[in-house]
């Protein structure tokens, strides 16, 4: 059975703790391969090496940096099938959607690129007599990226392209359920003509988690998975000095209002609710129709498109989504379906059970749509990450803004109208960090930043974007002059210049 270890100092690695983890199909649920799990030595092992690497790339010119990036980008797009059919052989998504997670990625690095004049100081001629103040940012040194299993190409870029263009060395930490893309991603790096111990990966479970938190070198972390996680994460990293930002769950909802164009509507959410099997932090697994019969419009709209999905392989070109990412996983979502209808949630759609000719052992789950779900539930509290969808129904404007703003997750939210006042009032009100106005799934693109609130964000800065950038950077103000002779005695006195 093949094995994956670790890249650490530029090669591939075998793992050392005689610990491994399954690697499974989701489309046949048998296992496939397994990872290594690492322990606290090859961790430090992995930390010495970057820590090496980052003081020249520190020393390295911002366009010099910029340009082995530009030259990564190219060499992640000329392996772009490899990496998008490696993708899917893993999670399970269909291959356009593979495809999708490696170009997001990559949007990133391309922003990255720009990274010289992003990083540009702040300067101030004559602050005092004969005194200029500048102002530069500075690389933190080692830091650490932590990554999910639904997004194992792009979210790994989101990190490492910001913290590497800004002059730091990463240790990359993905999920044990799909490692194979992440690897790759740091391999290519290296034969980009990125220095050797710059980007290393580490495959390991939460030992690893922690010996991360806990290493005096690395300066800062960045993560996204579970909200219980994330909230883990950021106590453990902040209380050892880090910097952290940890991004954590969803429930995204999608406000329709009764003028929306319910047949656009209905596709868009169709797309954001089952995409990528609703593995998808900013799916929208909850519709909320606004006002009497908005319900039943939308209803019409979208029922002949449910049943119309087709449910297949991650390679067969006709499927709009794949399986889930484990059984553990099905089995959890099937859960979840149970528990609503038990709270008395109405099953329009029943996706528990489906099985696919041919691949009976995959971890398929048909689409499900609950409607009369109310805020009292714990299902509509609790994200379910799968291809459930759920219709609450607001009796007006106001009730639909209070719903996303009181939910304990803030991560994204949707309005579909087709009036402007009503939607920059929607926007302006409801207490989320991400809003879509007839855009299903509003994840700014790399030159913004990505970022929710309440339990969907632990820390103060985004992802990607000028906030990355800020991230993975400490300020260093400088006040200088350059007197001739000689000048009064101030030793002991405050400048007030």
């Amino acid at each position: 059975m093949h094995t994956i270890g670790h890249f650490i100092d530029g090669a591939r690695v075998d793992g050392t703790s005689g610990r491994f983890k399954d690697i499974f199909d989701p489309n046949t649920g048998a296992v496939q391969s397994r990872v290594a799990m690492a322990t606290p030595a090859e961790l430090d092992a992995a930390v010495k090496s970057a820590a090496k690497a980052q003081v020249a790339w520190a020393n390295t010119n911002p366009q010099k940096r910029s340009r082995i990036l530009f030259a990564y980008k190219a060499l992640v797009e000329s392996h772009m099938e490899e990496l998008a059919e490696t993708l899917s052989r893993e999670h399970g998504k269909v291959i356009p959607d593979s495809r999708g997670d490696v170009i997001r990625g990559l949007d990133v690095i391309e922003f990255a690129c720009g990274a010289p004049h992003a990083q540009k100081g702040e300067h101030t001629y004559g602050a005092g007599p004969e005194i200029d103040v500048y102002s530069m940012r500075k690389p933190l040194g080692v830091v650490a990226a932590i990554t999910p299993f639904n997004f194992p190409a792009m979210i790994p870029m989101w990190m490492f392209g910001m913290a590497i263009t800004t002059g730091n060395a990463v240790i990359l930490k993905p999920s044990e359920k799909d490692p194979s893309v992440p690897m790759r991603l740091t391999e290519l790096f290296v034969e980009a003509g990125g220095p050797v111990g710059l980007l290393q990966c580490i495959n390991g479970d939460k030992e690893i988690v922690d010996a991360i938190c806990d290493h005096a070198t690395i300066k800062a972390v960045s993560f996204v998975g579970s909200s219980d996680i994330a909230q883990y994460v950021y106590a453990r990293a902040t209380a050892n000095g880090k910097r952290a930002q940890c991004m954590g769950g969803a429930k995204n909802h999608g406000i329709i209002m009764p003028d929306a164009n319910m047949e656009q509507a209905a596709k868009d959410i169709l797309g954001a609710a089952y995409g990528s099997a609703g593995e998808r932090c900013m799916a929208l697994p909850v519709v909320v129709p606004v006002g009497e019969g908005t319900a039943e419009r939308f209803l019409e709209a979208l029922l002949p498109k449910i049943d119309a999905m087709t449910v297949g392989t991650s390679t067969d070109p006709d499927a709009d989504y794949g399986p889930v990412v484990s059984a553990v996983h099905k089995a959890s979502i099937e859960a979840d379906i149970d528990k609503a209808v038990a709270e008395g949630a109405t099953l329009i759609r029943d996706g528990r059970g489906f099985t696919l000719q041919g691949h009976e052992g995959g971890f398929f789950v048909g689409p499900t749509l609950l409607d009369n779900v109310t805020p009292d539930m714990e299902t509509y509290h609790e994200e379910i990450f799968g291809p459930v969808l759920q219709i609450v129904r607001a009796k007006d404007f106001e009730a639909a803004v209070r719903l996303p703003s009181e939910h304990q997750y803030g991560n994204g939210v949707a309005i579909f109208t087709q009036n402007g006042r009503v939607a920059r009032e929607f926007a302006d009100r409801v207490e989320v960090g991400m809003v879509g106005i007839n855009v299903p799934i509003p994840v700014p693109v790399a030159y913004h930043s990505f970022g929710g609130w309440k339990r969907s964000a632990f820390g103060d800065a985004n992802q990607y974007g000028m906030e990355g950038m800020r991230f993975y950077t400490k300020v260093k103000t400088v006040t200088q002059r350059w007197p001739e002779g000689e000048t009064e005695d101030s030793a002991f006195i405050i400048p007030t210049f």
